[in-house]
């Protein structure tokens, strides 16, 4: 895995090589500048005290700082865009995986966020810490070797410190990787709880679990403050210890400076040239923190390619057959939602769904829709395996809708018509069959009010989302509890008009529901209890519990 994500951060760092060549000169010039710069005041300073024309050292002086200055602020607007265009196209690639994964994906909904915000974010800094530390390293480098050339015994005082400079970012990068990528896969397990309790925010409501539910969300909590106490341990060793080095060894060099000016080897200015060049030695232990940023860059990463390397599986290839729209399952199995499910729905029937909460009712919808593969077994449309249908086929017959639909696109008339590509009399009959013409008639601009501007109740937005699914005119409708938020008489006129020539299946929680349908399929702890009509199952005492239960 850290291989995969070193690569990725190769491919990261050389997506833009003009703006990378761009920060690199620019980090050059800086550099360079920062190198010359304690000569350049050590000149300008010998020539004053000396009593001697300073005007050309002190020009020299202003140019070298100015071109410091420059390259610092290019330094600091070039870098930003090149992380801003890396973190957009991660983003780019790692959204097109999960929605190539889709429901299936095996990523929760606030870890996936987590995933695309803050490590695409965090993942994209790698060309600038990169050119940062490198630079850093440079200047250090470069400073010894001028120090040496200013009086070799100061560059000996200053390498006495090296290895306790190097030991130094050892133990600190030794210290803080394991902390950070675990800090940051309990942030995404938070993100992915918390998002989870907002989602389902009005059942936690009406079901007073309030306290029990934010235990839950908040239960990684522990592990995120170990994780954070161990990063801030680590960090705050380096910084006293760092805080200790470089005085210690300005103090050194300044000791050896005083007494090679006392020997008439060296000027004033040469003193505050070596102090100079110290303090740029010891910029690698300065810009420690950057390694804990490019241990973090680093993790990041890793998290980002343990998406990219999650195989999609590989769309069909073959149409539909012909057919009334008969759905099946043959021995399914989803890990942890069901267990060797038969269930066939004939054609054109009107099929309900019912079972207790974790039944594994949505599961069988997201199955019969496509959305979902399952681990074992097959399902089927028609007798072909919706796996090697096409997905423009498969999404061509069957349609879904849900209780809380996505709404997308930029006005009304694109939300209904999203994916479908229905003619404007389409969209208006689907949404008279919906019942939800009307509402979108008295909006400012009816079907072109953008969906910025349009305030929908839930049940409206439910109510959009299956014209959304009448508009494919599809073979075959399944609705997840898409009624649900519509009033009973609503709810039967809209169900009349759903057609029966089309296979329906409709995940419910009401008797009603359930009594119109031509049978239904009851759902038990990941298996199917037992098939029937509405009457005969309703004799059943458990069957009966089920309503009440959801009521």
């Amino acid at each position: 895995m850290a291989g995969s994500a070193d690569r990725l951060l190769r491919s990261v760092a050389l997506l833009d090589r003009p703006r990378l060549a761009a920060v690199v000169v620019a980090s050059l010039v800086s550099t360079g500048a920062g190198l010359l710069l304690p000569g350049a005041l050590a000149a300008a300073t010998d020539a004053v005290l000396g009593g001697r024309n300073s005007t050309a050292a002190v020009l020299w002086l202003l140019a070298v700082g100015g071109a410091e200055i420059i390259a610092d602020a290019a330094g600091v607007v070039l870098p930003a865009r090149l992380t801003s265009d890396a973190s957009a196209w991660l983003r780019r690639r790692v959204t097109d995986r999960l929605l190539a994964l889709g429901v299936g994906s095996p990523f929760a909904a606030g870890d996936a966020v987590s995933r695309v915000s803050g490590d695409c974010a965090m993942a994209g800094r790698v060309s600038a810490v990169s050119v940062q530390l490198v630079s850093t390293g440079v200047l250090s480098s470069g400073a010894v070797v001028l120090l040496a050339v200013l009086d070799w015994r100061l560059a000996l005082v200053f390498l006495v410190s090296v290895p306790f400079a190097l030991l130094l970012a050892r133990s600190h990068l030794r210290g803080t990787a394991d902390d950070v990528l675990t800090y940051q896969r309990v942030s995404g397990e938070l993100g992915a709880r918390l998002l989870d309790a907002v989602t389902g925010l009005r059942t936690i409501a009406a079901s007073g679990t309030a306290e029990a539910e934010a235990a839950r969300v908040l239960r990684p909590l522990p592990r995120l403050n170990v994780a954070g106490r161990g990063m801030w341990r680590t960090q705050a060793r380096m910084v006293w210890r760092a805080g200790l080095l470089l005085p210690a060894v300005e103090l050194a060099t300044l000791t050896a400076a005083g007494f090679g000016v006392l020997a008439g080897r060296l000027s004033t200015g040469d003193v505050l040239a070596a102090l100079g060049y110290v303090a740029l030695g010891l910029g690698l232990v300065t810009q420690i923190p950057l390694l804990t940023t490019l241990s973090r860059v680093r993790s990041a990463a890793q998290r980002i390619t343990e998406v990219l390397d999650t195989d999609v599986p590989a769309p069909g290839e073959l149409g539909p057959l012909r057919g009334n729209g008969t759905l099946e399952l043959r021995g399914v199995t989803v890990d942890g939602a069901l267990t060797d499910v038969d269930l066939t729905i004939p054609g054109g029937s009107f099929t309900a769904v019912v079972g207790s909460s974790g039944s594994g009712k949505s599961t069988v919808v997201d199955l019969l829709a496509g959305l979902r593969r399952p681990g074992a077994g097959q399902a089927l449309l028609d007798g072909r395996d919706l796996t090697v249908l096409r997905p423009d086929e498969l999404r061509a017959r069957i349609a879904y809708a849900s209780d809380q639909p996505a709404l997308l696109g930029e006005t009304v008339a694109d939300a209904v018509g999203y994916g479908s590509w229905a003619a404007a009399p389409a969209l208006g009959v689907a949404c008279r069959t919906a019942r939800i013409h009307d509402a979108i008639a008295r909006l400012p601009q009816g079907y072109r009010t953008p969906m910025a501007e349009t305030p929908l109740s839930g049940g409206e937005a439910a109510r959009v989302g299956l014209a959304r699914a009448l508009a494919r005119n599809p073979r075959v409708l399944l609705l997840d509890d898409a009624t649900a938020s519509l009033d009973t008489v609503t709810e039967r006129a809209v169900t009349a008009e759903l057609g029966h020539r089309r296979t329906r299946i409709i995940v419910t929680h009401r008797a009603a529901m359930a009594a119109r349908a031509d049978f239904v399929v009851w759902l038990e702890a990941g298996h199917v209890r037992a098939v029937g009509p509405h009457a005969r199952l309703w004799q059943l005492p458990r069957y009966r519990s089920v309503f009440t239960e959801e009521s």
